[in-house]
């Protein structure tokens, strides 16, 4: 039965550990998703990936598509979303190479199409968001990454959801420290409040790539950055073989 997706952030494009059955492009009513979804199975359990920036990862978080790509995955028959990111740290605790499972996220994107909820309604309708992840399977995360050894994990953590696709001023982290964030991430919304909407259990496993803007030291290397993504999404796929297999 065909119920579990992974959407993949920076630096997971693919699945290496995925035996493939198929590709499709999924067409949806609100446009076209940021790339086929690619079948196939881990284990013996079948799952859907959709590379959120693109099979190339050419598409930047502004410009992603967030509802065709959760309609897509909705329209499959896909129950379980697990959202894979990278993200800077912010809190003292979360460096580079950590994987922290938020519970809770702020969102200051601006101009992003946040709801299937605006056109033709019957009636308004509104979500309930006061825990924005599935708690059953952040859960299942966590199990997942503690059974995978060497694995620093967090699983506890505020995702403050930056528009993009620049980073963020040294002042700007300060003041999302103050509001409560601890790790800063472009693509946690909508698509965590898209897919309350759909009703489908959705949870996300960050990897912190880098110190956020003013808490390393100097500028932001963009190469450091791709290193330690490189290193963190070998551990999420150590993680996602243990997850899987779970559900």
């Amino acid at each position: 039965m065909l119920d579990i997706a992974i959407i993949g952030g920076t630096g997971l494009t693919s699945l290496p550990n995925l035996q493939l059955t198929k590709r499709e492009m999924v067409h949806t009513p609100y446009g076209e998703p940021s790339g086929p979804v690619v079948y196939g199975k881990i284990g013996q359990k079948e799952v859907v990936f959709l590379p959120r920036h693109g099979t190339g990862h050419t598409i930047p978080p502004h410009k992603i598509n967030y509802r065709a790509n959760i309609w897509a995955l909705h329209s499959l028959g896909v129950k379980k979303v697990l959202a894979i990111a990278a993200v800077g740290g912010i809190d003292s605790r979360y460096g580079p190479g950590c994987l922290v499972v938020p519970d809770q996220l702020i969102d200051y994107t601006c101009s992003r199409v946040s709801t299937f909820f605006e056109d033709d309604l019957p009636h308004v309708t509104h979500i309930d968001f006061t825990y924005p992840y599935n708690d059953g399977l952040r859960q299942r995360i966590i199990e997942a990454c503690r059974a995978v050894a060497g694995l620093d994990i967090s699983s506890t953590g505020v995702y403050g959801a930056t528009q993009g696709p620049r980073l963020e001023t040294a002042a700007e982290i300060n003041r999302l420290e103050k509001e409560g964030c601890t790790i800063v991430g472009m693509t946690g919304m909508p698509e965590a409040c898209l897919a309350r909407e759909l009703e489908l259990e959705y949870a996300t496993c960050t990897v912190v790539a880098n110190w956020a803007a003013g808490r390393g030291e100097g500028e932001i290397s963009m190469a450091e950055i791709e290193h330690t993504i490189e290193q963190g999404m070998d551990k999420v796929k150590a993680m996602l073989e243990k997850l899987v297999l779970m559900l």
